[in-house]
């Protein structure tokens, strides 16, 4: 069984060209630094127009290794934030599976604990 990470914008008005552009840096820095290349990466889907509302949405299937999942959720919950932030007024909804990724001003989208060092190295070590 899988878990994915899922994270979809929307807002009335559609993106402008600098905010696509905005779109386009971010993933394209976000896969020149992922660390893993055997494993699924930020993701965003072709634009459906049967949802006009919507103006970024993707997932991520997490890995099966428990060494690389906080480095990889960690990775991607970073770029997710980054998109957050170049598209203003858009209501955001990041979840893995069914449980909502909290949002936070000053840290953006994370799972308390989650960059807890300790943690990263005893998963690291299984």
């Amino acid at each position: 069984m899988s878990v994915s990470l899922y994270y979809c914008a929307s807002r009335a008005r559609p993106l402008t060209d600098a905010e696509t552009a905005a779109v386009e840096r971010i993933v394209a820095a976000h896969m020149a630094s992922f660390p893993y290349e055997d494993q699924e990466s930020l993701y965003l889907y072709d634009s459906d127009d049967s949802r006009p509302d919507e103006v970024v949405a993707g997932s991520t299937k997490m890995p099966f290794d428990p060494g690389k999942v906080l480095s990889v959720l960690d990775h991607v919950l970073g770029s997710v934030t980054e998109l957050r932030r170049a598209l203003p007024g858009a209501e955001w909804h990041v979840h893995m599976d069914d449980l909502d990724v909290p949002w936070d001003e000053s840290e953006g989208y994370a799972f308390p604990g989650m960059r807890d060092p300790d943690l990263t190295a005893e998963l690291g070590g299984l």
